[in-house]
């Protein structure tokens, strides 16, 4: 059985490991994000968190994922 969080979103997703290069800048604003995150939700948010959530937005804007 698949574990909930505590929106109840499924988390059976496998992760990939890579290395993806950004500005500098860009990185700043990741981590900035991040750490808002991470105080206004009272959750655990890191940068590939942030990149997961833009990627799949930008998938979903495309119609390529749902």
């Amino acid at each position: 059985m698949s574990e909930d969080d505590a929106h109840g979103h499924d988390h059976h997703e496998d992760f990939v490991e890579l290395s993806v290069t950004l500005e500098e800048d860009q990185l700043r604003e990741l981590e900035k994000l991040a750490s808002e995150y991470a105080e206004e939700l009272d959750q655990d948010w890191d940068v590939s968190a942030v990149i997961r959530v833009a990627v799949g937005d930008f998938l979903n804007k495309l119609g390529r994922i749902l």
